[in-house]
């Protein structure tokens, strides 16, 4: 069964807690220990220089000074942190001793006294610090002296802190891990009562929102991450019910005409004039009604069609061709300015280019009158641009940003009785995002509209190889 998210933390900072305080313990103890045994260092070492002095070296041995000092009762006794001395010659063989040390010897290493090192060995059965130096006479080495201290207290305040540490160690971790798994509980409450609200709104509410908190952290910024989401949700079911709503209406209508005119037929005979009007009106609604489900699969292939290939395109040659085609299509002419006098070549998809500036003119000149201008512009500044302008009935301002919504058409186009499925724009804009172009549009009411539409990468004035050459 997997563990909850703040057990999970709770375990993990306890962890990483429970490290830092092993390596902090192990610090303390690494620090009383050497602080110990540096005292105790010291203390041999004034010892060393207080008793140094105090032998007397002859030809036959090495000897106490003071030998009846060294009888006294308190040299006799193993007291608190006693001093053990002894004198041995060069092999190691004990020459005298300090009373305290009975029948004990201390340890010989030769190697130790060059080094001046201080260990820890056993008298007996305690544990001593010692220290060895050589003694010399005119000159000349004729033993060593072997100073101890005992370590007996040293190394039962040693355990103490040491059995302390490891009996407080654990009640910390224990303590660490419920008060970890406590203030991760209060930590993540927002995003249990988020977590909640989300669970709560559906298809039916989606217009509720999760309760900002107005706090510039990570819950806020994730409560109103999530509400800009649900509400890029919301507004596209929305636009899904209103084309939904919108392509049932729009459908309906031609079928409801195609209908009406084969019910008409059936009635009764008719001459072949009647027959011929009413065909006639059949196909028409058929023809609307097929450039509607074109123009829906165009925009479904748009939605739907990923990133599209970008090519290398020479606008200038592009756009003439393209005006022929269109030109001799909707029979009018179609004016073509450039106001470069260079090549522009830019990387796009000529394809999906070519859709939006056949929906851009096929818009201008229904909204044109025939002796109205429909032109063309194409241009260089800090980035290339195209413009289709016309002169036509133009759009007021209230409805421009509307226009690009599917099926969506001002009410005067449909008082004139102007064919169209408001799906052109749509599809326009649609392309434009897929294709990384920008497209804006200016329009006056009465005087025309003008669609622009802007690159990003631009190479004006790139002539072809072969031109290069002249």
């Amino acid at each position: 069964m997997k563990s909850s998210y703040k057990e999970r933390i709770a375990r993990r900072l306890t962890w990483v807690t429970a490290f830092i305080f092993f390596l902090v313990f192990l610090l303390i103890y690494f620090v009383a220990n050497v602080t110990v045994l540096q005292n105790i260092d010291r203390e041999l070492q004034l010892e060393i220089e207080e008793h140094q002095g105090e032998f007397l070296i002859d030809e036959q041995a090495v000897h106490f000074m003071h030998q009846g000092e060294w009888e006294e009762m308190e040299h006799a006794q193993i007291h608190l942190n006693p001093i053990f001395i002894e004198v041995v010659d060069l092999e190691g063989n004990s020459l005298d001793r300090s009373p305290n040390l009975g029948e004990n010897q201390l340890e010989f290493s030769s190697s130790k006294s060059k080094n001046q090192e201080a260990w820890l060995t056993l008298v007996g059965e305690l544990e001593v610090r010692q220290r060895q130096v050589p003694l010399f006479s005119n000159g000349k080495q004729e033993g060593y002296l072997l100073l101890a201290k005992s370590f007996a207290d040293s190394r039962e305040l040693l355990d103490n802190l040491s059995s302390v540490l490891l009996l407080i160690y654990p009640l910390i971790l224990v303590t660490l891990y419920l008060s970890m798994r406590y203030l991760a509980g209060k930590s993540i409450e927002p995003l249990e009562i988020i977590s909640q609200k989300t669970n709560q709104i559906t298809q039916q509410n989606l217009n509720e929102r999760i309760p900002d908190t107005g706090s510039e952290d990570e819950i806020g910024q994730l409560t109103r991450s999530i509400n800009n989401l649900l509400g890029r949700l919301e507004q596209a079911l929305q636009r899904e019910k209103q084309f939904t709503s919108d392509a049932s209406h729009e459908l309906r209508t031609p079928l409801a005409v195609l209908r009406g005119t084969l019910e008409v037929l059936i009635r009764k005979p008719r001459s072949a004039e009647e027959y011929e009007t009413k065909v006639k009106t059949a196909l028409v609604s058929i023809d609307r009604m097929s450039a509607m489900i074109d123009q829906l699969l165009a925009l479904a292939r748009v939605e739907n069609g990923g990133n599209l290939v970008k090519e290398e395109v020479e606008l200038i040659t592009f756009l003439e061709e393209l005006i022929e085609t269109v030109s001799m299509e909707k029979g009018r002419k179609i004016n073509f300015l450039s106001l470069v006098s260079l090549p522009i070549y830019v990387r796009t998809n000529e394809k999906s280019l070519e859709m939006i500036l056949l929906n851009l003119l096929e818009n201008a000149c229904k909204y044109t009158a025939m002796s109205g201008e429909v032109l063309l512009r194409v241009g260089k500044g800090t980035t290339a641009f195209i413009e289709v302008v016309d002169t036509g009935t133009g759009i007021a301002s209230e409805h421009l940003e509307q226009i690009f919504d599917p099926f969506y058409r001002v009410q005067e186009a449909l008082d004139l009785g102007i064919p169209g499925t408001g799906l052109g724009l749509a599809i326009v804009k649609k392309i434009a995002q897929e294709s990384s172009l920008k497209l804006t549009v200016n329009s006056e009411k009465g005087k025309g509209s003008t669609f622009r539409l802007e690159f990003e990468e631009t190479s004006l004035g790139k002539i072809k190889k072969e031109l290069s050459q002249f």
